[in-house]
């Protein structure tokens, strides 16, 4: 296996990663920024606050994108794993 290889799966995989923790990560963000808003509008200071919208906006967020980002790693799993005779010679 040469280095071109080992650095084309690593790119694969951290596209891959990116892509699927992408939505969720984007999903806490807007969350985090809109709760921190209200908070600084109102004057509550409470840093606990924010957890609990976080984890539910994350939670349906998985539900929503939870089929696509699996159909994208096991895409990903799929082509590893059909490529592997490839990568051993």
């Amino acid at each position: 296996m040469s280095a071109e290889t080992v650095l084309s799966i690593a790119d694969q995989s951290v596209m891959v990663i990116i892509m699927v923790c992408g939505p969720l990560l984007l999903i806490a963000l807007v969350v985090g920024l809109v709760i921190s808003i209200f908070q600084a509008a109102t004057q509550i200071q409470e840093q606990t606050l924010a957890f609990i919208p976080k984890i539910l906006a994350v939670f349906f967020g998985l539900i929503l994108f939870g089929p696509w980002m699996l159909s994208k790693m096991l895409t990903f799993t799929q082509n590893i794993l059909s490529s592997l005779p490839n990568y051993i010679r």
